[in-house]
């Protein structure tokens, strides 16, 4: 799979990158979809991947109501949700993360544009992901689930973002892998790059600047 273009307009004097983290530089949706799939099952739902791709990468609203719907009150999903939380956390422990190919990039365009991370991760995973993964070196900030109010694909995470960098959204761009994230980017008025995962491949990317197949392609977008 090579470079797709989705618009012939090239970026002009970028100056700062907005990474999504979890899909991007880590692969750990899979794990957060087990995770989840198995504290349902628990309870007698499965959570099929089409369920979790449509449910938490595009529409961004969990599978909860799948318990609500069965009788379950609401302190006993916020209970089944931090079950989840903890196992995820497990998982997250017991595996190497970060994507193949992530740190070469992020080496390579170090020092050359401003660079932050915008996740909708829980601060307390996004610590365990990169505890060991050396890559945080290359961040000049980090925006986690609790430095804002609205989610992905609501803009303001991006917004804010945007304007923790010091620049304008025309001389930024985003990384995502996820259609929310897409819309994110876009709301806020950034071109977004997408580099899709396993579980993300099928999604219509409309509005995005670029498709690419890895990572690597875009240092060579970018250009020297």
């Amino acid at each position: 799979m090579g470079t797709k273009s989705v618009s012939k307009q090239r970026p002009c004097l970028i100056k700062a990158i907005l990474w999504d983290n979890d899909g991007v530089l880590v692969d750990t949706e899979r794990l957060y979809f087990r995770a989840t799939q198995v504290v349902l099952a628990s309870i007698g739902i499965d959570l099929t991947q089409k369920h979790f791709i449509d449910l938490f990468l595009v529409e961004s609203r969990g599978a909860w109501h799948f318990a609500l719907e069965k009788g379950y009150s609401a302190d006993e999903v916020e209970r089944l949700r931090q079950e989840r939380n903890d196992l995820y956390n497990e998982y997250l422990h017991a595996e190497h993360l970060v994507i193949e190919g992530v740190q070469e990039v992020l080496a390579r365009l170090h020092g050359k544009y401003k660079m932050g991370i915008v996740t909708s991760s829980l601060k307390e995973h996004f610590e365990v992901i990169h505890r060991s993964s050396g890559l945080l070196q290359y961040f000049d900030f980090v925006l986690a689930s609790g430095d804002y109010s609205k989610h992905k694909p609501d803009a303001e995470p991006y917004r804010i973002a945007v304007r923790k960098t010091g620049f304008e959204p025309a001389d930024c761009i985003a990384v995502e892998d996820s259609l929310r994230g897409l819309q994110s980017a876009v709301a806020a008025g950034l071109r977004c790059y997408i580099v899709p995962t396993d579980l993300t491949r099928s999604s219509n990317f409309k509005g995005a600047y670029k498709v690419l197949a890895h990572v690597r392609e875009l240092v060579a977008d970018l250009g020297p």
